[in-house]
């Protein structure tokens, strides 16, 4: 009888636990997403977002490969979860190369939920040091920009609940964020 009572007790914790999360979860330990940038030439904040299921990356438009694979697999995310409140903000961290004009561009090319980011240096230098992204420009030649490949991701809010490094399984990002979505 108490073994019965102790499996019944077992499985009645073990069905109304959360479900883990694909991401590394971080609610609580980032502070709520907040800018000042410009999109488009025109000045945006994160209080415009509000609402919104976000995710935040940065990079820029000349990258070869990393950039424009996560942004790829950001943009088939979006296809999956298929939801009119979730937005993708890249965050340029070559402001010098990439103008309002080729940040608008290109972020339009993979999305029309893709919002390009461009910044002053100390609204990017901010930015970055809130979200611990390193990053580096060097003009040389060679001209080599250099950064930290993190995505966060805000909830309706505002507040930071989810950060990765690997955005490859979409599947898996996906059923994360449409968790996001559905917290009111």
């Amino acid at each position: 009888m108490r073994i019965s009572a102790l499996i019944f007790a077992l499985i009645a914790c073990v069905s109304c636990s959360k479900p883990s999360w694909h991401m590394t979860d971080i609610s609580g330990g980032m502070p709520k997403l907040k800018f000042h940038m410009t999109s488009g030439g025109k000045l945006v904040t994160a209080e415009d977002f509000r609402g919104k299921v976000v995710a935040l990356y940065f990079g820029f438009t000349h990258c070869p490969d990393v950039c424009p694979a996560t942004l790829a697999n950001l943009t088939d995310m979006l296809a999956k979860v298929n939801h009119p409140d979730l937005r993708i903000l890249f965050v340029t961290v070559d402001p010098d190369r990439d103008t309002d004009v080729v940040m608008s561009d290109y972020a339009a090319a993979f999305s029309p939920q893709m919002v390009g980011l461009r910044g002053g240096r100390n609204e990017l230098a901010n930015l970055a040091r809130t979200w611990r992204i390193a990053y580096s420009v060097e003009k040389g030649p060679p001209y080599e920009v250099n950064h930290s490949n993190a995505v966060y991701f805000f909830d309706r809010e505002g507040m930071t609940r989810l950060v990765t490094t690997d955005t490859s399984n979409t599947s898996a990002v996906a059923g994360d964020v449409t968790r996001l979505l559905r917290r009111q």
